[in-house]
């Protein structure tokens, strides 16, 4: 074999090699099954020069993570999402202390429940929220919410920012998990950060969703064609990994309205439709057992014309 080709054969032989020793990536929203212990959260993974994510657990019987983004830069640092309490919210903060000695300039709402918003006090106080319009009504009139203040920035359909040379898109899809989702782009490096529009291997949840629309919303975001997909529950992924599992999650909330609509169309009243519901591979899903029920109801209220 001519020397040129016998360094090439190696060259393939050794990325084999290297190849079957890293262990395949369970796909799961459980740390454990995924190999991982529960000390090792949380934690703040580098997805890109300047590019972070902080993972730790949402609190519940059932571990999984509330995942952020956020973006370094010399002219200060933005934030995607919050978590669920003060302390945790503080332990993010503390997290980007350690990445950056730069100011938190922007802080992103994209979701406005209280597992995102909650410990949003551990902030600065002097950020500057972006937050839907939607969003921002829905935590003013809740009681016990977090209240953005009235400096906050109102983006219903696309704000653009350049924060220190790096271009950044703030972006209303649709309507998906709630009304206001916000999703954060990095253009320049391909990464699109869904908050909870993308639940990583975690059951489709829809307390406060719209399930066609939200069907829609993942055409768009999956049409930006992202190299990395950063989901707001479950794991960080690596991007070919990321982009699978987006359109995993795709056909699992799909697979839940096409089961909640056969049993409406059935004529299943909706107690027994949620007994009845089978959710085949998804059954296994993370918070599968206490989002299923809800899934059912949710479906129900839109096809009867209900939700609003």
């Amino acid at each position: 074999m001519p020397r040129h080709l016998i360094g090439f054969a190696l060259t393939l032989s050794l990325a084999a090699a290297a190849a079957a020793q890293t262990p395949p990536v369970v796909r799961t929203a459980d740390p454990v099954k995924r190999g991982l212990r529960l000390t090792d959260f949380p934690r703040t993974i580098k997805v890109a020069d300047n590019v972070y994510t902080y993972e730790d657990f949402h609190a519940g019987p059932e571990k999984f993570t509330t995942t952020n983004l956020f973006v370094v830069t010399d002219e200060g640092v933005l934030v995607a999402d919050g978590q669920g309490s003060v302390p945790e919210t503080k332990g993010l903060v503390d997290a980007i202390g350690k990445v950056t000695t730069q100011p938190i300039k922007y802080v992103v709402i994209a979701s406005d429940h209280g597992d995102h918003t909650a410990g949003n006090a551990s902030f600065p106080a002097d950020v500057t929220y972006i937050v839907h319009p939607t969003s921002k009504a829905i935590l003013d009139r809740s009681p016990n919410s977090w209240k953005p203040p009235a400096s906050a920035v109102l983006v219903a359909e696309k704000k653009s920012l350049t924060l220190g040379g790096e271009p950044i898109d703030i972006l209303f899809l649709g309507r998906a998990h709630t009304g206001g989702d916000l999703a954060v782009s990095l253009p320049r490096r391909k990464i699109l950060f869904l908050s909870e529009i993308f639940l990583n291997r975690v059951f489709p949840a829809m307390r406060s969703a719209y399930p066609a629309e939200w069907l829609k919303t993942l055409d768009k975001a999956e049409a930006l064609q992202a190299d990395l997909y950063v989901a707001g529950h479950g794991f960080t992924e690596q991007p070919v990994v990321s982009r699978e599992e987006i359109r995993m999650y795709h056909k699992a909330l799909a697979a839940v309205i096409t089961e909640a609509t056969r049993l409406h169309t059935a004529g299943v009243p909706v107690d027994e439709a949620v007994k009845q519901a089978n959710w085949g591979e998804y059954a296994g899903w993370t918070l599968a057992s206490s989002q299923g029920p809800i899934a059912i109801r949710k479906v129900y209220e839109e096809l009867d014309g209900k939700l609003r």
